[in-house]
């Protein structure tokens, strides 16, 4: 079994260069000819055993560069599953809704917590809706506006979408932004949770049953059957614990910008690239990409 070692750059910080390549193909023992996907940004080279991540991080000498690993076979996925808040979107979409309520670090503070595993997720969303009621709803249209794609977003969908995948969007956060990040982006299809409110004001209450870590493994799988694709061919991307499922058991599980708790437990790390890297670890080159 071969395997496939990509590089990537964030292109706006620092430009990939053969000799940085060749010290990362030393430290894992050798390899083929790189395959440049975009030039100074992104390439790949394959190699016959498993590589060792922590000594091809290394040889980046801290350089602002990705290195990811695939195995050759079925390289490109047929199912695309993320998370959107600090994922697709850069922020947090709840800690949006509490700024504007005048209590932004609050509520910040709780949700850090819980993105680190460190208190229960529906505990922790339910604790901070609470701390909404009252809030009027032309405060989920301030939130909206203040609400940015991350670099590479409309790329990553529109493309995977050219070539036959499917995608969706799976948060814990709210169907309010999902639907609007999903019509955006052009996502195939999104699930979130729902606020309640009286037709004025938030009730302080999130529908029944929750979405949380479970159910975003759940839609993983129930989509990979709608697809008629294996979960060896699906991909999954997100920062927080409660996106560890699906990404432990995706064909590929990718933490985004992870928060520590993801970053030591799932092996393929975007650091510093933009959602761009999730292209180029399938071996697209840019000349595929559908631009935003």
């Amino acid at each position: 079994m071969s395997y496939i070692v990509t590089l990537i750059a964030a292109r706006h910080a620092v430009t990939l260069t053969n000799p940085t390549i060749d010290r990362v193909r030393a430290a894992v023992g050798g390899g083929d000819t790189p395959r440049w996907l975009s030039p100074g940004e992104a390439a790949g080279f394959q190699v016959q055993a498993p590589p060792d991540l922590g000594l091809a991080r290394a040889a980046l000498e801290g350089a602002a560069i990705d290195v990811l690993v695939t195995r050759t076979r079925g390289r490109r996925r047929g199912l695309l599953v993320a998370d959107m808040d600090s994922t697709i979107v850069t922020g947090e979409t709840l800690d949006e809704l509490a700024a504007i309520a005048g209590i932004g670090e609050e509520i910040a503070a709780i949700t850090r917590r819980s993105m680190n595993g460190e208190i229960d997720f529906r505990e922790a969303l339910r604790a901070r809706v609470a701390m909404l009621r009252g809030l009027a709803l032309p405060a989920l249209d301030q939130a909206w506006a203040r609400t940015h794609l991350a670099p590479g977003a409309k790329t990553l969908v529109a493309t995977m979408r050219r070539h036959g995948a499917m995608t969706a969007l799976v948060s814990g956060g709210f169907t309010y932004f999902t639907s609007r990040v999903a019509t955006l982006c052009g996502f195939d299809h999104h699930r979130a949770n729902s606020l309640l409110d009286d037709g004025a004001v938030l009730t302080g209450a999130v529908a029944e049953p929750m979405l949380g870590a479970d159910s975003k493994l759940a839609t993983l799988q129930e989509l990979a059957m709608l697809r008629g694709v294996r979960m060896t061919a699906t991909l999954a991307v997100g920062d927080g614990a409660n996106d560890l499922p699906m990404l432990q058991a995706a064909g590929l599980g990718l933490a985004y910008r992870a928060k520590p708790v993801v970053a030591a437990l799932v092996q393929n790390r975007v650091d510093y690239a933009d959602l761009r890297a999730l292209l180029f670890v399938q071996g697209y080159s840019s000349d595929l990409f559908v631009e935003e």
